[in-house]
């Protein structure tokens, strides 16, 4: 299926204040993820207590060591959440 992007404006704050080297992990992820959120290589994952808060299935993607990225689908849109360390997962 063929994917539309929508960052949230969460998004796009946390993205903002992480340091220059997570921003440039973000971004090599970033290329992988927008031909396909669920490959492999990011070891996507639903956030189960996430998805029950918001009523809906919230996906997580790692980018790298304790760096997260959180999305959900809607239709054929791909909607990002939030990105940083795991408690972003607290909701």
């Amino acid at each position: 299926m063929k994917y539309r992007f929508k960052p949230s404006e969460t998004f796009w704050e946390s993205f903002y204040n992480l340091p220059p080297n997570q921003k440039d992990s973000t971004r090599r992820a970033w290329q992988i993820f927008k031909q396909n959120p669920f490959d492999p290589r990011l070891r996507p994952h639903k956030i189960h207590r996430l998805s029950a808060y918001y009523g809906r299935t919230i996906y997580a993607v790692d980018i790298e060591n304790d760096l997260r990225a959180v999305f959900y689908i809607e239709g054929d849109c791909v909607v990002t959440v939030d990105i940083g360390t795991h408690d972003i997962y607290k909701g």
